[in-house]
C-alpha cells in the first residue's frame, strides 16, 4: 500500500490540496460572475483555513518509506491474546516462516516498482525481527562464501532457517535506537547485545548505538504513549540531519501508530486515517516530510542562481540603473 502525504516534524501539521465546497445556489455579491466568485472564495477561504495548495523548497523535504516488520513469533499469539507479549519465550522475537514469505513478497514489489533504485539509506530498529525484515527486503541476493564481501545476514540468523544474505548492490543499512518499539516490560521488545548482532548481521552499521547492552528497556517500566510519540518526533527531526533524500525505515506497529498520530490533524479525516491507521505486518507506505523549522542545512542540488554570466537585462535593468542615477 502506498500513501503519499506531507508531514511536518516541527509544527505537527500537514499540507495537502483540498477542495472547497461551493453551492450553485449561493448568492453572488457585487455582480461578480459565478466563476470569479468561486475563484475568489477558493483562494481566500482556503488560505484562511490552511488547506490551500502549498509550495515548499524541494531540498527542505525528504521521501520516506515506512515499513512495519514482517510477522514475528510473538505476533501469532499476541495478536489474539495481549498477555502473550509478556512471555519470556518471545525475547527479541524473530520472524516466522510466514513472516519470511511476507518479506519475499515485499522484496519483489520493491524491485518490480523500481523503488530499490531510488533509496539512499535504510534505517532499521535494532531488534531481530526488524533487521531480518530490512535485510530481506532491501538487501542483496543470496550470499555465498565465494563472494569477496561481508554478508548482511549470516545463515540461520536468529534461528531463522534462512540462507545468508549478500550486501552486494544494496543501499547501506543503519541500526537506530530511536525507532524501536514501545520500550519496557514486554520481553519481545528487549534487544540482544550489539556484539551479538554484529555476528548475525556483519554488514549492518551499528555505529550510532552507544551501549552494547540494552539500557533502554526496563522490566518494570513501560513507556507511555506520549513518550513513544515524543521519541518518534525526535526521530523525524533527526532524519533532517541526514544528507540522504530518500530513506526506508523498518520499524514497529506501536512506534508507527503513536508517532504518526501526531500528524494530519488539519487534513480531511480520511487522509488523517490514511496516515495514522495501524500498519499490517510488512506493509509499506511512502510519505514526504517537510523541514519547516530549518532543522536540516542542506543546500539545493537542483536550484540554479541565474545571471551566469551576469549582465544587464534590458530594458528592466537599464531602467533600474537610470533611476538610481536620478535620470527619471
Amino acid at each position: 500500500m502506498f500513501a503519499t502525504t506531507t508531514l511536518n516534524p516541527t509544527s505537527l501539521t500537514s499540507s495537502l490540496i483540498s477542495g472547497f465546497p461551493f453551492s450553485p445556489s449561493s448568492p453572488i455579491q457585487g455582480g461578480a460572475s459565478q466563476s470569479q466568485h468561486l475563484r475568489c472564495s477558493f483562494s481566500l477561504l482556503n488560505m484562511d483555513n490552511g488547506v490551500c495548495p502549498s509550495l515548499f523548497p524541494l531540498h527542505r523535504s525528504k521521501t520516506i518509506h515506512l515499513v512495519r516488520h514482517a510477522q514475528g513469533i510473538h505476533n501469532v499469539d499476541g495478536d489474539k491474546n495481549y498477555k502473550a507479549f509478556m512471555s519470556p519465550e518471545y525475547f527479541d522475537a524473530h520472524l516466522t516462516q510466514l513472516g519470511w514469505q511476507q518479506v519475499d513478497n515485499l522484496r519483489k514489489h520493491v524491485h518490480s516498482s523500481g523503488l530499490i533504485k531510488s533509496i539512499d539509506l535504510v534505517i532499521t530498529s535494532p531488534l531481530l525481527r526488524t533487521m531480518q525484515t530490512a535485510v530481506g527486503v532491501f538487501g542483496g541476493e543470496a550470499y555465498s562464501d565465494k563472494m569477496d564481501i561481508v554478508p548482511l545476514m549470516v545463515e540461520n540468523a536468529g534461528n531463522s532457517d534462512h540462507p545468508a544474505i549478500s550486501s552486494l548492490d544494496c543501499p547501506p543499512i543503519v541500526a537506530v535506537e530511536l525507532c524501536r518499539e514501545h520500550l519496557g516490560v514486554h520481553p519481545c521488545d528487549k534487544r540482544r547485545s550489539i556484539s551479538e548482532y554484529r555476528c548475525l548481521f556483519p554488514a549492518v552499521d551499528f555505529s550510532l548505538i552507544e551501549s552494547d547492552d540494552d539500557v533502554l528497556w526496563k522490566a518494570d517500566v513501560r513507556e507511555t504513549k506520549d513518550e513513544v510519540a515524543a521519541r518518534g518526533m525526535n526521530f523525524m527531526n533527526w532524519l533532517f540531519t541526514r544528507k540522504e533524500k530518500e530513506i526506508a525505515i523498518v520499524t514497529h506497529s506501536g512506534f508507527l501508530f503513536h508517532t504518526l498520530a501526531a500528524f494530519g490533524n488539519d487534513c480531511h479525516p480520511l487522509v488523517k486515517k490514511e496516515i495514522s491507521s495501524h500498519f499490517a505486518n510488512c506493509e509499506l507506505r511512502s510519505m514526504v516530510i517537510l523541514d519547516r523549522g530549518m532543522v536540516g542545512s542542506d543546500c539545493s542540488s537542483t536550484n540554479f542562481p541565474g545571471k551566469i554570466p551576469s549582465g544587464l537585462d534590458s530594458p528592466s535593468d537599464a531602467a533600474a540603473d537610470a533611476k538610481k542615477e536620478g535620470k527619471e
